[in-house]
């Protein structure tokens, strides 16, 4: 294998590290404090409304469109932070640097040995 096959793979393996990151910190980012305040907004909004007996008609599409709104407003927060933290992300890693070769082959044992142990999990939960 030449040098630069094993440098466009280390690239590569580079390239997917960013962007796994980048999706984990986004998915975890979308969700703040904005978003847990206007869930509890639409909360008290329904609590009021069936303390007052409005019939559940009126209720349930409050809380729909409530709720609704929330999982927009996360994903398309989600998208825009994606996109910030993959070019963060790849900037930080530089194809040179064996650091981040060994961090590659050391995330890729973990997800490895997690996705092993979610699969035994779930296999013992069906029994």
């Amino acid at each position: 294998m030449s040098e630069a096959e094993d440098t466009k793979r280390v690239s590569l393996k580079m390239e997917r590290t960013a962007a796994q990151n980048a999706k984990i910190r986004a998915r975890v980012a979308r969700w703040d404090l904005d978003i847990a305040v206007f869930l509890f907004a639409v909360l008290i909004i329904v609590i009021i409304l069936l303390f007052q007996k409005i019939s559940i008609e009126v209720v349930g599409p409050v809380a729909i469109f409530g709720l609704a709104t929330v999982w927009l407003v996360g994903l398309r927060r989600g998208k825009k932070l994606y996109q910030r933290f993959y070019e963060e992300e790849l900037a930080k890693l530089e194809p040179d640097s064996k650091e981040s070769v060994k961090e590659i082959v050391k995330e890729k044992v973990a997800v490895t040995v997690e996705d092993m142990v979610k699969k035994a999990f779930l296999k013992r939960l069906q029994q």
